[in-house]
C-alpha cells in the first residue's frame, strides 16, 4: 500500500472536521442508518471525500439499498480507494478507505443479490462524502 497523499495532524482533522465527521473519517465510525441526506438523493454529479475533496463516485453509480446509508456499486476508479479485511464486530467485513486521506468511508459489500452490474454495495457514510453537483450546460 502506497503512503496518503494527505497527510494532516489529528489536531489539524479536529480543526477541519465536525465531531461527526470526525469520528467517521478518522476514528472509523458509523454515522446513524438513515440520517444521511445523500442516501435518496438523486443529484447527478461526483461524491468527493470529505476530508481531502478526492474524486470517489459517481451519481451513476448510485442505487437505492435501502440499507440506510448511501450505496454505490463502484469507485470512480480503483485507485481512489483502498481496502482493509475488518473483523471488529465479529464478522469478517472489508472496509473502504480513500486511498488520497486514509479516511474512513464505508464499508463493501459482495452478494447480496442487487441487480447491479458489479454485484458490490459500497455502503458509504454520507458525512465522509460532499456532492459536487454536474454543470449544466449553458446556452450560447
Amino acid at each position: 500500500m502506497s503512503a496518503p497523499q494527505v497527510s494532516k495532524t489529528e489536531a489539524e482533522w479536529r480543526a477541519e472536521l465536525s465531531a461527526v465527521e470526525f469520528h467517521v473519517l478518522r476514528e472509523a465510525g458509523t454515522e446513524r442508518p438513515f440520517s444521511s441526506s445523500y442516501e435518496h438523493d438523486a443529484t447527478e454529479g461526483v461524491y468527493r471525500c470529505r476530508g481531502c475533496n478526492a474524486e470517489l463516485f459517481r451519481s451513476d453509480t448510485k442505487f437505492d439499498a435501502q440499507c440506510g446509508w448511501p450505496a454505490f456499486y463502484a469507485p470512480l476508479a480503483e485507485d481512489r480507494v483502498r481496502y482493509i479485511e475488518d473483523v471488529t464486530l465479529g464478522m469478517a467485513r472489508t472496509e473502504v478507505r480513500c486511498s488520497a486521506c486514509d479516511s474512513h468511508l464505508g464499508h463493501v459489500f459482495r452478494g447480496e443479490g442487487f441487480s447491479t452490474p458489479t454485484d458490490l454495495r459500497y455502503c458509504i457514510n454520507g458525512v465522509a462524502l460532499s456532492l459536487e453537483p454536474a454543470q449544466a450546460p449553458t446556452a450560447d
